[in-house]
C-alpha cells in the first residue's frame, strides 16, 4: 500500500512546487521592482535565477533536483510544441509570402552563422590543448537560437559523443548557460538598443492601447464544443496535447526499437530522441489536419481545437521550461568552461546582433526597427522575448514584424532541417567537424545571396 506520507510520493511535486513559488515571487519583482520592469527581462528568466542564486545554500541544494529539473524541461520543450502545432492557423496577415520565406532564411542563416562563430571558439581552444569538447560550439545556435530545452537536448547528446572520444564534457550545463545568457543578451542589449535610437529620434513610437479589447472571436470559434459539459473544454485540450505527446513516444521507441548497426546506435538513436520537438509538431499538424478533415466531411460534427486554450498551455510548457532549464545548470561542472562559453556567448551576441540588423534593414525598409527587434529577441532567446521586443514600440502590431515571426516558423524548419542533421554528424569527430565548418560557410553564402539579392522597387 503507497504511503502518501513517505516523500518519494511528492518529489515530483516538490520540484514543481519549487518552480510555481519561484514564478510567483519572480512576477512580483518584475512588477515592483523599476529596474526589472523596464529591463523586459521574462519573469520566467528571473524566477530561474532565482532558484539557481539561492541553489548552492544547504536546504535548496538538497530540495532542487538537477535531474529532475532537466527532464521537466526536455517534456515541457516537447508540450509547448505540440501545442503550438495543433493550433487552428487563422492568422490576418498584412505581410507577404516572399517576406515570410525571406524571413525563414534569416532564422535559418543565423543559426547557421551563429553555430560557426561557435566552432570558431571551440575548435581552435581544442587544438591548442585544452581539455574541451571541439564540436561544443554547435550548441550556441541552440542555445540563442532555440532556447533551453533543445540546449538541454543536444548538450546531453554531445556529453555522450565527447565521452565516448574519451573527453569529459558537461554538454546539458554549457547549453543551459548559453541559453539563460541569449535570454539576458535578447532583453538587456534589445532595450539598450531601443532606448539609444529613442534619443536619437530615429524610432518612431506607435501609440499604445489604453486598454486591450477581446471578443469571443479571441476565445473560440463557431461549432465549438461548450465549455463545460460532460468533459471541460480545457480538459479536451489538455487530452489532444497529451494524445499527440503520446504519438511522439511510440514513434521514438519504435525507431529505438529498430537494427539500424552502429550509425543508428552512435547517430540516429540520440537525434531521434533529441528532436521531440519536430515529431510533435509533425505529428500534431498531422492530428489538425486529419481533424480538418473529418469535419469537412461532416464525421465530425463539432470542433474540438481551441486556440486561446492551446495558446495557455503551450505559454505554461514554455514558461516552466525556462524555468527548470536555468534552474538545471550546475556551476561545478562548469569549472574549465567558462572562457569558452564568456568568448561564445559575447561573441555570438555582436555578430547576431549586426547580422540581423543587417539583414532587417535590407527586408524590411519601412519597418525596419520593428523587424530587427521581434527578429533579435527570437534569435536570442524565443519568440516571446521578440513579441516583448516588438510591443514596446508596435503595441497594436501595425506592421507586419509580427505576422512574420509567427509564419516563419515553417520555412525556417525546411531552411534549417539540413543543418541541423549536422548536428549529428560533426561531434563524431574533429575531422567532421571540419567538414561541417565548410558546409555552414557555403550555406550561409547561398543565403547571402538569397536574402541580399537585388530586388525591383515598385
Amino acid at each position: 500500500m503507497t504511503s502518501f506520507a513517505n516523500l518519494s510520493a511528492w518529489a515530483w511535486l516538490i520540484q514543481f512546487f519549487i518552480i510555481v513559488v519561484a514564478l510567483l515571487v519572480a512576477n512580483l519583482i518584475r512588477c515592483n521592482v523599476p529596474l526589472f520592469r523596464r529591463s523586459l527581462l521574462p519573469s520566467a528568466l528571473l524566477a530561474g535565477l532565482l532558484i539557481l542564486c539561492l541553489k548552492p545554500f544547504g536546504f535548496f541544494a538538497s530540495m532542487v533536483d538537477k535531474s529532475s529539473m532537466e527532464i521537466v524541461t526536455y517534456h515541457a520543450l516537447g508540450l509547448g510544441f505540440v501545442a503550438m502545432a495543433l493550433k487552428n492557423k487563422k492568422i490576418k496577415s498584412a505581410t507577404t509570402t516572399i517576406k515570410v520565406v525571406e524571413t525563414g532564411a534569416v532564422t535559418a542563416s543565423t543559426y547557421i552563422l551563429q553555430g560557426l562563430v561557435g566552432l570558431l571558439v571551440t575548435v581552435p581552444i581544442f587544438l591548442l590543448g585544452k581539455k574541451l569538447f571541439y564540436a561544443s560550439g554547435l550548441l550556441l545556435p541552440m542555445g540563442y537560437g532555440q532556447g533551453p530545452g533543445q540546449a538541454l537536448n543536444f548538450g546531453v547528446t554531445f556529453a555522450s559523443w565527447a565521452n565516448d572520444q574519451g573527453l569529459v564534457f558537461h554538454g546539458a550545463d554549457f547549453g543551459l548557460s548559453i541559453a539563460a545568457t541569449g535570454f539576458i543578451v535578447g532583453s538587456l542589449v534589445g532595450v539598450i538598443y531601443m532606448n539609444i535610437l529613442r534619443r536619437r529620434g530615429k524610432l518612431k513610437i506607435r501609440e499604445k492601447a489604453e486598454s486591450e479589447r477581446y471578443t469571443l472571436a479571441d476565445y473560440e470559434s463557431e461549432g465549438e464544443i461548450p465549455h463545460s459539459e460532460s468533459i471541460d473544454k480545457l480538459t479536451v485540450q489538455l487530452c489532444l496535447v497529451l494524445l499527440v505527446y503520446a504519438m511522439v513516444f511510440l514513434l521514438m521507441y519504435g525507431v529505438q526499437q529498430l537494427d539500424l548497426g552502429n550509425f543508428g546506435v552512435k547517430t540516429l538513436k540520440p537525434l531521434v530522441w533529441g528532436f521531440n520537438f519536430l515529431w510533435g509538431t509533425l505529428l500534431g499538424v498531422l492530428v489538425r489536419w486529419l481533424i480538418g478533415r473529418l469535419r469537412k466531411r461532416n464525421l465530425m460534427q463539432r470542433e474540438y481545437i481551441n486556440n486561446h486554450y492551446l495558446d495557455r498551455i503551450a505559454g505554461t510548457c514554455f514558461d516552466i521550461m525556462i524555468v527548470a532549464g536555468t534552474a538545471a545548470i550546475d556551476f561545478n561542472n562548469l569549472r574549465g568552461l567558462w572562457l569558452p562559453l564568456i568568448l561564445t556567448c559575447t561573441i555570438g551576441a555582436v555578430v547576431t546582433f549586426f547580422y540581423v540588423l543587417r539583414c532587417c534593414r535590407k527586408l524590411y525598409p519601412d519597418y525596419e526597427y520593428e523587424g530587427f527587434f521581434s527578429m533579435f529577441g527570437m534569435l536570442t532567446g524565443t519568440a516571446s522575448n521578440g513579441m516583448i521586443l516588438l510591443r514596446e514600440i508596435d503595441p497594436r502590431f501595425e506592421t507586419p514584424a509580427a505576422n512574420n515571426l509567427v509564419l516563419q516558423t515553417i520555412p525556417a524548419l525546411a531552411f534549417g532541417f539540413p543543418v541541423l542533421l549536422l548536428m549529428g554528424f560533426a561531434p563524431q569527430s574533429l575531422t567532421n567537424t571540419l567538414i561541417t565548418m565548410g558546409i555552414m560557410v557555403a550555406a550561409l553564402i547561398l543565403f547571402g545571396l538569397f536574402i541580399f539579392r537585388k530586388t525591383k522597387k515598385h
